[in-house]
């Protein structure tokens, strides 16, 4: 552990506060334009979760990039939204089966279109490295379980690079969250949830997250679950929302984040239609 991370833990529940602050802003009321994070980078220029895709989201006014990061056979991450390589490379197989090397070898960009043949799955340091010569923050997925370990080699890594105060963490895996607080309290966290629980507020307090990642479905089965967070002073964010009548749905209801896979195209609609004061 750097001498950097100790002393950011010595401080952990006033850095946390002060990097939930920078991160997602003042919470929303209905109507103020939410931050946008390009899913996967810009999917609509560029393959999913490619550096193509990346540089296209970091040379926008973004917010935040969002990506998903997973460990290969040989402990290095990896970004992949799939638990196999099927879909986005040319290769088969799962990740966690699967050694860098071999990922690496594989095409990530033929399937999207000709042009970016040749692209291929980037590690989380490359990620990190773009990051860093950026303004924008990012929201970074840890797929699946993560054991204590695994989580420290991305700590490191984004420490290492000096982008630990616009890093936020995001998982759907509640033993994770609860490692992520143990071993990387000093970063934000996020949980992510496709149905919201009884008691989000409950949730989110239980991990210390700053905010929950739902479904606009969610939302609608619960139409006071924003003003419950709000007021308990949480945040609230929707994926992934890629339409100007949902988008118009989520300003409404005075969420403070859209993730969604037309980036530019939302950052420019919020700009025309709920410019900020």
């Amino acid at each position: 552990m750097t001498l950097a991370l100790v002393a950011v833990l010595l401080l952990v529940p006033d850095a946390v506060r002060v990097y939930a602050t920078n991160m997602m802003g003042a919470l929303r009321a209905p109507g103020e334009p939410a931050f946008v994070a390009g899913h996967r980078g810009d999917r609509a220029d560029a393959p999913e979760n490619t550096m193509p895709g990346f540089a296209a989201a970091f040379a926008s006014g973004l917010d935040f990039v969002e990506t998903d990061v997973q460990l290969t056979a040989d402990g290095v991450p990896v970004l992949m939204h799939d638990d196999t390589v099927d879909r986005t490379t040319d290769g088969t197989g799962a990740v966690a089966d699967l050694t860098v090397d071999q990922i690496r070898a594989l095409d990530a960009g033929s399937w999207y279109a000709p042009e970016f043949a040749g692209t291929r799955v980037p590690l989380l340091v490359e990620f990190l490295d773009a990051l860093a010569g950026s303004r924008q923050k990012a929201i970074v997925e840890l797929k699946g379980y993560w054991a204590p370990d695994g989580i420290r080699t991305v700590l490191d890594a984004v420490y290492l690079r000096g982008v630990q105060n616009r890093v936020v963490f995001a998982s759907f895996d509640l033993s994770t969250v609860a490692h992520l607080a143990d071993t990387a309290p000093a970063i934000p966290r996020v949980i992510i949830k496709r149905d919201l629980p009884h008691d989000p507020v409950g949730l989110a307090r239980y991990y210390d997250a700053i905010a929950i990642l739902t479904t606009p479905t969610s939302l609608e089965n619960d139409p006071d679950a924003v003003a419950r967070m709000h007021e308990a002073g949480l945040g609230v964010l929707v994926y992934t929302l890629n339409s100007t009548e949902r988008w118009s749905e989520a300003l409404a209801d005075g969420v403070d984040g859209i993730v969604t896979d037309k980036p530019s195209k939302l950052d420019g609609w919020i700009a025309e239609t709920a410019p900020g004061t």
